[in-house]
């Protein structure tokens, strides 16, 4: 049983019986001492897609979903489907795009480490690896004299997603982004 401090965006928990996708952490720390850090966790409803928004201490215990988990990679888009395939028995699941459309901006062809959660047969969620090397497409020109330490600049990647990174990145570079937090860590 995780903690909600463990929490991560796609991990799938039970609330009530029914299988719920973390979204969107957000830590909130306390103003005074002895006050406990407080997370507040928007869910998505994976049966009805609808939002939920609900606050826990940090030590307090979460069910975790009865899901197994199979490592997966992506395999194609198929209209509003994304098919994904099982590693081990090159078995297909299918999941609609808007499920999972917040994770798919760091799936790209052959990434591995990712792993599918799968519920009563349905592909439930993915669960992204914890960083991955993409390649910047889009940027504004170098600047002359930009420092490791100095500014950021906004660089569109691969996949469209957009990251800051600093102002001395090129197109072309492939750099290095954590997928839990979407920003730089480091050229690749």
């Amino acid at each position: 049983m995780p903690k909600a401090s463990d929490l991560k965006r796609g991990m799938v928990i039970d609330i009530n019986g029914i299988p719920y996708a973390v979204k969107n952490v957000d830590a909130k720390s306390p103003t005074s001492r002895g006050a406990t850090t407080l997370y507040k966790i928007r869910f998505k409803n994976l049966q009805s897609g609808q939002k939920l928004d609900e606050s826990y201490k940090s030590d307090e215990l979460l069910k975790e979903a009865d899901c197994v988990r199979v490592p997966v990679q992506f395999s194609y888009k198929d209209g509003d489907n994304i098919i994904f395939m099982n590693s081990e028995d090159y078995s297909q699941y299918e999941v609609i795009e808007d499920d999972i459309e917040d994770l798919m901006g760091y799936v790209t062809e052959g990434l591995e480490g990712l792993t599918a959660l799968i519920m009563d047969g349905v592909l439930l969620s993915i669960e992204l690896p914890q960083y991955v090397d993409m390649e910047i497409v889009d940027t504004v020109p170098n600047i002359k004299g930009a420092t490791a330490a100095g500014r950021t600049k906004p660089a569109t990647l691969s996949t469209g997603i957009e990251v800051q990174v600093p102002e001395y990145m090129e197109i072309g570079e492939v750099i290095r982004v954590n997928t839990g937090t979407g920003k730089f860590m480091s050229r690749a």
